[in-house]
């Protein structure tokens, strides 16, 4: 199928496997409208229906027929060791099944060094990842005595093992079986019985007539445009600007000011990838019904379930945390139920341990490129300085409640913002540039601003700074005030490297 879109992509500049993979994305809209027009009473359509178009994309558009066999294998054998093994290990080797086979792909990519204009078979292994660990931990739950289980566990527990025909068409749900995001097995049969829509009409639980909100289309075709606008914000702009841009021989003749500034931009720019594919994704997934979170005050349907990036929170950031929680959102659930919270002895807070393994996950679960690693070794840095930062000086500005916002408390907002930006981008570049020399090069043509900040900040905090700025609290400062100010913003996701502040706050403390 390569002569269909080798002249498209000759047209646009991009590669043949980059040209499929988006028309693959946007044919899911069209897919989604048909998924969600069989009927809820012929679930095995429905399953059927996602088999075969993930096997379409696959096999013959993307030319992945190993690839589809991989990801049928992962499958298979998660559904052969859930359903065999009853013991607490079970959901352990499942997760070291499907992460070690994607693991050994990190390892063939990187030694063909693909590039990232290559399509193949890693990033849908991703999202299989960890799409079969968590049925696994939901399935084991299901298994557990129910008072033993948090609210989330009691609402994902799979106590009803599923038919293979019903795991099949789960884990190749086709919106987001490319690039994510995943979706869980409770949440996909409520989809398949629509009985996430009945669940705002009790009273048409028991009745015949389905019920699909309106707006649906509205909002996924919504998504599509804006995902199309970033798509072409990055095709026009990311061969000029991008990471790569600070390893070039002009970028050390310009001053630092501007040298820092233009990498914000490439910042962007880089980013507009990711919040293309995943907006593309969600508009999909918002087609076949999934994503659906109840009505607003004005009556309106509400569409928010399908969501993994939030863009203005991103781009504008209160504080890195709050940036954090806002990318890849998905991917912090994942972190946050199947590694972070389980690694825990029950009865126990997660500590340094919990820390460590749920960072080595997520650096493994990336891949094997050192970049990644310095990038989350240095954004755990940056998330137990923000925490430093809020609770010694937020007091200060904060108004009392009930009380309006001041213009110190907007200038705070402010800094943070720009300050979150500034160490974010720093942080991110080596996730984009891969290797050690080009990180390191990149950082020390911006004079290691981001190293600055941070150990500037931790040094202050940590010689006698946090007692001096908890002294002068406890002098000025209204108790009511600075418990509201210690208050994290109440953002449900864990962070990426949600774990990795507390080890950070260990090593420093050592």
């Amino acid at each position: 199928m390569d002569a269909l879109f080798t002249p498209l992509a000759a047209a646009l500049g991009a590669s043949v496997d980059q040209v499929k993979l988006i028309s693959c994305l946007l044919v899911a809209y069209p897919l989604g409208s048909v998924f969600i027009r069989i009927p809820a009473s012929q679930p095995s359509l429905r399953h059927l229906f996602n088999v075969l178009v993930s096997a379409f994309f696959l096999i013959p558009v993307l030319n992945l027929p190993w690839g589809f066999a991989q990801l049928l294998g992962s499958i298979l054998g998660t559904y052969i060791i859930a359903a065999k093994v009853k013991g607490p290990m079970m959901p352990w080797i499942v997760f070291t099944f499907v992460m070690g086979h994607l693991t050994i792909n990190h390892v063939i990519r990187a030694i063909y060094e693909l590039s990232y204009e290559t399509v193949e078979v890693t990033a849908p292994q991703m999202v299989l990842t960890m799409k079969l660990s968590m049925f696994a931990w939901n399935v084991w739950d299901g298994r557990r005595p129910a008072e033993d289980l948090d609210k989330w566990q009691l609402q994902k527990r799979i106590t009803k093992y599923p038919s293979l025909l019903e795991f099949l068409g789960f884990s190749f749900y086709f919106p987001g079986m490319l690039v994510g995001p995943y979706i869980d097995y409770t949440s996909y049969l409520s989809l398949i019985d629509e009985s996430l829509f009945k669940s705002a009409h009790p009273e048409l639980k028991k009745g015949p007539k389905r019920i699909i909100p309106d707006g649906r289309k509205r909002v996924a075709y919504r998504k599509m445009i804006i995902g199309l606008l970033f798509l072409g914000t990055f095709v026009v702009l990311h061969p000029k600007f991008n990471f790569g841009l600070a390893l070039a021989p002009w970028f050390l003749t310009q001053n630092l000011v501007k040298r820092v500034v233009i990498f914000q931009f490439c910042g962007f720019i880089e980013r507009s990838k990711y919040y293309a594919i995943w907006t593309l994704t969600e508009g999909a997934s918002i087609l076949t019904g999934h994503g659906f979170t109840g009505y607003g005050p004005s009556g309106e349907s509400l569409w928010n379930g399908a969501a993994n990036v939030k863009i203005r929170t991103i781009e504008f950031p209160p504080n890195s945390k709050m940036f954090l929680d806002a990318w890849n959102i998905n991917t912090n659930i994942w972190l946050r139920e199947c590694i972070y919270k389980r690694v825990t002895p029950k009865g126990k807070k997660p500590g340094f341990r919990s820390s460590m393994l749920t960072f080595l996950t997520s650096a493994f679960w990336h891949g094997i490129a050192p970049g990644y690693y310095l990038t989350f070794v240095f954004g755990g840095f940056i998330t137990a300085t923000a925490r430093l930062c809020r609770s010694g000086f937020r007091p200060f500005v904060l108004p009392p409640p009930g009380a309006p916002t001041t213009t110190a408390k907007r200038i705070y907002d402010l800094i943070g913002t720009l300050v979150s930006l500034l160490l974010l981008n720093y942080a991110a570049a080596p996730f984009m540039l891969l290797t050690v020399t080009d990180s390191l090069e990149a950082w020390r043509r911006l004079q290691w601003y981001g190293f600055w900040v941070i150990g500037s900040a931790l040094a202050f905090f940590y010689s006698g700074g946090s007692k001096y700025l908890k002294k002068l609290q406890n002098q000025q400062v209204k108790p009511a005030v600075v418990a509201e100010a210690n208050k994290m913003p109440n953002t449900p996701e864990p962070l990426v490297v949600p774990p990795l502040e507390g080890a950070v706050q260990d090593l420093i403390k050592s």
